[in-house]
């Protein structure tokens, strides 16, 4: 583990809540009633430079947010040709209580975009656990003109989550993406788009769903 990149250590939190229960409408179990603890094995990515993303639970277990600084995609004027590409790629090691297992079902993306007329953007994530070959994509697309906060979210339908084997540690992977393409605007005029804010930053939340493994 590359110690230089762990971000803020441990985060744990504490729940209160009562004795897990199933639902049936949705195949899931409330969240347990043990502390959970995410570490940040590793961080890598133009858009994520170290010590610019942070990750926190919530205080019921159901959620983690990861807060970024300088993520930023952008092409025309004077930008760098490599800069229209920014991506971060988190390596979580997530320790549950011993009996459950989780998946993320479904994840909240914040930024804002300023994108000329002709312009076009992608914001993508992917999903997948270590030594998995079960690899969720998702894309979500924006077209200008635009200059307004976008929002987007991935939702994965409970009976197609990809959960996280029992027994065995396996580090979560997220790999997201911002790219955008000048299209048919402008080379003169700058197109952007961010996952973070000149007035605070954005959050990305991914939602938790959980699984009580089987009895051995």
């Amino acid at each position: 583990m590359a110690s230089g990149l762990l971000l803020g250590g441990a985060i744990a939190a504490l729940v209160t809540a009562a004795v897990p229960a199933h639902d049936p409408s949705t195949g899931f179990v409330d969240p347990p009633p043990d502390k959970i603890v995410i570490k940040v094995a590793t961080v890598n990515g133009s858009g994520c430079p170290a010590g610019t993303a942070a990750v926190a639970v919530s205080e019921d277990n159901t959620a983690f947010t990861v807060t970024y600084s300088d993520y930023l995609a952008q092409v025309g004027g004077n930008s760098d040709p490599t800069a229209f590409r920014k991506n971060c790629q988190l390596n979580l090691i997530v320790h549950v209580p011993q009996g459950f297992t989780y998946a993320i079902a479904s994840a909240d993306y914040r930024g804002f975009a300023s994108l000329e007329r002709g312009a076009t953007a992608v914001q993508r994530a992917s999903y997948y656990f270590q030594g998995s070959s079960s690899t969720v994509f998702k894309n979500h697309n924006f077209s200008g003109a635009l200059k307004d906060n976008w929002q987007a979210t991935d939702t994965t339908d409970w009976a197609q989550l990809v959960y996280a084997p029992c027994g065995v540690q396996r580090n979560f992977n997220i790999n997201t993406e911002l790219r955008v393409n000048a299209g048919t605007s402008s080379p003169s005029k700058v197109s952007f788009m961010t996952m973070d804010s000149t007035d605070g930053d954005i959050s990305t939340t991914y939602h938790m769903a959980w699984k009580e493994c089987p009895a051995k």
